[in-house]
């Protein structure tokens, strides 16, 4: 390193930043953090002026990664450099642990490099091809990371706690499950952005034009669906800016007090109950988890994302208002998952097999994914999750049929005992006691809230 850099850091206990000054996502990037980043003695400088002054190479090679310089004169670069800088807050420092296991650096330094070769396109800056027969839907080798990811967690994961375990599963299964969507998204009608506008012609040209393919624009709007929302309808929340009112003031309240309300459940609540029972302490941290995440942080990101006119409704939507278990299943509860189920594997399968082997196709995937996520890293309960979602496909074809129409099921409030009989009344097979021992209650344990 440049003995000048070298000796500025070490006297006065600043770092560096260096990042490219010719990228204008790069650029806003700086502006954005500057004062976060002055406060934990971090300063901003462009590659081009101050890469060599920190002993980089030059030429192209200088300008492949952003670039940190610490204080002791330790440099860092790409996605090791995003996890150095992580350390220095709080709500990001976990990153810097989840950054030791080898799935997720290689993960991390993938998804930098896809980043840093499209830094200069974000903000629309340049446009790209669709891949060729982007009608719609997702080729097989798209759902390899679903695949590939749990495995590689379970094999960093598997001699770790068992909550470390599920969460890992659960985390890998998100992101194959963000990927498939997002090539969902590539292949369909709303490929990674906004369509790039292109003016009328006539019968005559558009039948020159026949084979061209279309070009779309990236944005880093992308980055968002990827890395801070937890819905995965990439399609919609890609799609160009709705000109809608923000959010009304008592959807904010009442997100806010879901989270407050789950933290109270977990680092209050969930310890008095352990004076009641082990289980009881279990399931009310397990409720409490549910309310800060799902229906609380979720709900929050969601009003940021639709107050800057995203197209980014909750994934939980008043659940208990559903009116039939069709209803809670398909259009309330989770639209995380019922989103990508209902277009990747209801739709097609249902045109080959019929709506009703479709449908209990779908709960079927869903209680082995559930196995994977719940049963696998408590190393028991074998069968029971699959045994509850398989009961959810029976019972909302029960729903529909001829005698469930004659008993109201699909509606008023005979659909509603039936929605919360059926859905909450067999819970403790998907979260039962096996479970709860040897994961919830570790887990409740390592952060603090018993």
């Amino acid at each position: 390193m440049n003995t000048e850099l070298t000796k500025v850091t070490d006297e006065t206990g600043i770092g560096w930043v260096l990042y490219d000054a010719d990228c204008r996502f790069c650029v806003a990037l700086a502006r954005r953090w500057e004062r976060a980043l002055a406060r934990r003695k971090f300063q901003l400088a462009p590659l081009q002026t101050e890469g060599d002054r920190a002993g980089l190479d030059g030429g192209a090679e200088l300008l492949r990664e952003m670039r940190v310089v610490t204080a002791q004169g330790r440099v860092f670069g790409g996605a090791a450099a995003v996890v150095e800088l992580a350390r220095h807050f709080w709500w990001a420092a976990w990153l810097g642990m989840v950054a030791k296991l080898p799935l997720c650096k290689r993960a991390l330094d993938a998804g930098y490099r896809w980043i840093a070769a499209r830094r200069h396109c974000f903000g629309g800056a340049c446009a790209v091809e669709a891949p060729s027969g982007s009608g719609g839907g997702v080729r097989p080798v798209d759902a390899l990371p679903l695949v590939l990811l749990p495995a590689l967690a379970m094999l960093g994961t598997w001699s770790a706690p068992a909550w470390l375990l599920m969460w890992s599963v659960a985390f890998a299964l998100f992101a194959g499950l963000k990927w498939l969507m997002r090539r969902d998204a590539d292949r369909g009608a709303c490929v990674v952005g906004r369509v790039a506008p292109r003016a009328p012609v006539g019968v005559a040209e558009r039948s020159a034009r026949g084979a061209a393919r279309p070009t779309y624009r990236l944005e880093g709007r992308t980055l968002g669906f990827l890395a801070l929302w937890p819905g995965m309808d990439a399609r919609r929340f890609l799609a160009p800016a709705m000109h809608e009112s923000p959010p009304a003031s008592r959807e904010w309240l009442a997100a806010a007090f879901k989270t407050f309300l789950g933290a109270t459940l977990v680092w209050g609540i969930a310890r008095v109950a352990l004076g009641v029972s082990l289980l009881a302490a279990g399931w009310v941290g397990m409720i409490g988890v549910a309310l800060f995440l799902h229906f609380g942080l979720f709900h929050l990101l969601s009003l940021m994302w639709r107050n800057a006119g995203v197209d980014a409704p909750p994934i939980m939507r008043a659940p208990l208002r559903a009116a039939s278990l069709s209803e809670f299943w398909g259009r309330r509860w989770n639209l995380g998952f019922s989103v990508p189920a209902r277009r990747l594997l209801l739709k097609p399968i249902a045109a080959r097999l019929g709506q009703g082997a479709a449908l209990l196709i779908v709960f079927l995937v869903s209680g082995l994914l559930h196995e994977l996520v719940l049963s696998v890293p408590a190393r028991g309960g074998y069968g029971l999750p699959t045994a509850y979602f398989l009961a959810q496909g029976v019972a909302i074809l029960f729903e529909r049929s001829a005698p469930g129409r004659r008993l109201g099921l699909g509606g008023g409030w005979r659909g509603r005992a039936y929605a919360l009989l059926v859905a909450a009344g067999p819970a403790f097979w998907l979260f039962n006691p096996i479970f709860v021992h040897r994961v919830i209650l570790p887990f409740l344990q390592a952060i603090g809230a018993t």
